[in-house]
């Protein structure tokens, strides 16, 4: 399946911004399972300085600075992306028990294996804690296969959490989306991942698009997108594994991988520092549309 995604990003201010110096993580990653035909980014004013590398997590990154003065920002980025396979799902009917994946995390000397210990910690936005530990201990039980208590975690989560957008910023503490049951795509992924954690077991969030298909009989509305977020579990000998617990839902052709990271932190879309401007309202439209 192919797909071409824009995402439009666009900042308006009270004031006059004279400077500004900005990171996007915007283009999607090169995988096994997707490939990323074309991406490009369109900013507008055009910046005096511009440049592309890899993240510490293997994330393309862009950085651009803009110094003439500007009321309005505005960073595109168009991409056209082919998925070419499906997760392994052959790795859905692996017995591995979970504690025997805890177990290997620290025991394996891989490099896979070292890599994934990072994911095990604290990190700036998932912080594990007793809480946590309760909820997933319900799904954690005595030998139980890693892939099937994870995926129990991910069927709680969609069935125990309310899916209401606007409940919840990107600076809402996790903590007040456990003790109102409610949030978001970022919410939901965070929340996994600290169960996860609680554990000791390795996981990492994953941050991308989903297509979305119109109600039946309805027109498809260009640009009524969103950036979406999932997360992964690291299992021995086979890698990591995604699961989708907004949608309940082992992600497949639908998504598409743009960044991961140890949580939202680590792979914002476009962050950066503006000198004035006063006070700016953002606006953010995604369209994820298949094509030919």
């Amino acid at each position: 399946m192919n797909y071409r995604v824009v995402h439009t990003t666009e900042y308006l201010y009270s004031d006059w911004a004279g400077l500004c110096h900005n990171e996007a993580r915007l283009q999607p990653r090169q995988l096994p399972g997707q490939k990323c035909l074309s991406s490009v980014l369109r900013i507008d004013p055009p910046p005096v300085d511009y440049r592309e590398r890899l993240d510490f997590f293997g994330n393309r990154v862009a950085y651009f600075a803009i110094q003439s003065s500007h009321e309005r920002m505005v960073v595109t980025a168009t991409s056209e992306v082919a998925i070419t396979a499906e997760q392994n799902l052959f790795a859905f009917g692996n017995e591995m028990a979970w504690e025997t994946v805890r177990e290997r995390l620290r025991s394996d000397h891989t490099p896979e294996s070292f890599d994934a210990l990072q994911y095990t910690l604290d990190s700036p936005v998932v912080i594990a804690d007793g809480e946590m530990l309760d909820y997933a201990q319900d799904s954690f039980t005595a030998g139980r296969p890693l892939v099937e208590a994870v995926s129990n975690l991910m069927q709680r989560i969609h069935r125990d959490f309310t899916y209401s957008p606007g409940f919840t910023t990107i600076a809402t503490p996790l903590s007040e989306v456990i003790a109102h049951r409610r949030g978001v795509c970022q919410d939901f992924a965070h929340f996994a991942i600290g169960c996860l954690r609680s554990v000791g077991l390795a996981a990492r969030y994953v941050s991308g698009y989903i297509e979305t298909l119109p109600p039946p009989g309805a027109p498809r509305l260009v640009g009524a997108d969103a950036s979406h977020a999932w997360f992964s579990v690291y299992l021995p000998d086979l890698g990591w594994l995604d699961f989708d617990p907004t949608n309940n839902q082992i992600p497949r052709e639908q998504h598409i991988t743009v960044a991961w990271g140890r949580d939202f932190a680590d792979v914002t879309p476009l962050k950066g520092v503006a000198f004035g401007g006063g006070q700016h309202k953002l606006q953010v439209s995604v369209d994820v549309a298949p094509i030919d």
